[in-house]
């Protein structure tokens, strides 16, 4: 497995992550999103794994203003807005591959092996 986990060092449910992979014994590489967020090519692969956009969307983030905007910008230029702005992504993301999930799912990491 090539596990690697987006997010941040102040979530939660990021720290969940790494110790979910942690206590199995399962190298990952942590990628901080504050410091380096998702190239274009990862976010690409990630909204292709999750069947688009809006799985990725966080619409609990802090940022509403943001995210009304996303929600409300033509269809074709989302993707891009999302890309530059990344605090709107729930995290983590955690990648194995082509695979991918947002957020806390330790029922689907289970699966992968």
């Amino acid at each position: 497995m090539n596990i690697q986990i987006f997010g941040t060092k102040k979530s939660q449910d990021t720290r969940k992550a790494e110790r979910f992979f942690k206590e199995r014994g399962i190298h990952y590489q942590f990628v901080d999103m504050k410091e380096k967020g998702l190239s274009k090519g990862e976010f690409e692969s990630v909204k292709k794994a999750l069947g688009g956009l809006d799985a990725m969307i966080d619409q609990g983030c802090k940022d509403r203003d943001l995210l009304a905007l996303i929600t409300w910008i033509a269809e074709e230029d989302r993707a891009q807005k999302v890309l530059e702005n990344q605090s709107v992504l729930k995290i983590p993301i955690v990648r194995n591959g082509r695979q991918a999930t947002a957020g806390y799912q330790p029922e689907v990491w289970k699966t992968w092996s």
